[in-house]
C-alpha cells in the first residue's frame, strides 16, 4: 500500500491552482487503496522555531526536560509523518516570488539535525531517502524555475537536504497567461503521475 503526505500551503480553500492539481495527482498515486495523510498549512499552520524551540532542539534527546520534549512534540508528529510517507506531495504556490510563510514553517519544523539529517567528514547526510517528492508549483506570474523563482529551487534544495532527491515537478506556473490547451497539458500531467514523472523528473 502506497503512502502520501500531502501539503497544502495555499492560502486559498477554493480556487487554488495548487490544491486542485494536487487533489488530481494524489488521486492517481493513491489508486484505490492508498493511504493519503492530509497536512493544511493554512488551516493549521505550524508554529514558528523560537529559542527554546532551538534550545529543545539541540539538547540531546535523553537529556531533554518534560518541558522540551513537548516544545517539539508538534515537530515529531509532522517528521514521523514525513518517515513514514512514500511519496510527499506539496502544493506550492509562489506568493511574492517564494514560498509561503507557512511552508516556511513547516520546512524549519522538519529539517532537524540528527533528526532528519545528520553531520558527517564528508558532509551533512539526509535520513529521508527512498522517497518521492512532488512540487506542485502554481504562481500568477512568476515563470517556475526562472531567475526570479526563488521557491521551486529552495524546495528542491532544501528536500535533497533531508536525503529526498527524487523531486518531480507539476509546473503551473503562469497560470492566468496560459492557453487553455496549456493548462490541459498542466491537468493531464497532474492526473497521469506516471507520465508525470517522465516529463518533470527534476
Amino acid at each position: 500500500m502506497v503512502r502520501i503526505l500531502r501539503i497544502d500551503a495555499s492560502a486559498r480553500s477554493e480556487g487554488s491552482v495548487s490544491r486542485d492539481l494536487s487533489d488530481r495527482l494524489v488521486s492517481r498515486l493513491a489508486g484505490v487503496d492508498g493511504e493519503v495523510t492530509v497536512r493544511d498549512l493554512a488551516e493549521n499552520s505550524p508554529g514558528f522555531v523560537d529559542a527554546d524551540w532551538v534550545g529543545a532542539n539541540f539538547t540531546a534527546p535523553d537529556a531533554r526536560t518534560d518541558a522540551q520534549r513537548d516544545r517539539l512534540a508538534d515537530s515529531e508528529v509532522l517528521v514521523r509523518e514525513l518517515e513514514t510517507a512514500d511519496h510527499i506531495v506539496i502544493g506550492a504556490p509562489i506568493y511574492n516570488f517564494s514560498v509561503p510563510a507557512a511552508l516556511k514553517a513547516w520546512i524549519d519544523q522538519v529539517a532537524r539535525a540528527r533528526r532528519t539529517f545528520i553531520y558527517t567528514e564528508q558532509g551533512p547526510k539526509g535520513l529521508l531517502d527512498g522517497k518521492t517528492a512532488w512540487l506542485v508549483v502554481a504562481s500568477g506570474g512568476t515563470p517556475v524555475d526562472s531567475e526570479i523563482d526563488f521557491a521551486t529551487p529552495y524546495l528542491r534544495h532544501v528536500l535533497g537536504f533531508l536525503g529526498i532527491s527524487d523531486v518531480r515537478v507539476i509546473d503551473a506556473g503562469r497560470w492566468g497567461f496560459l492557453s487553455d490547451a496549456e493548462k490541459a497539458a498542466v491537468i493531464a500531467a497532474a492526473e497521469g503521475a506516471e507520465k508525470a514523472a517522465a516529463l518533470h523528473a527534476a
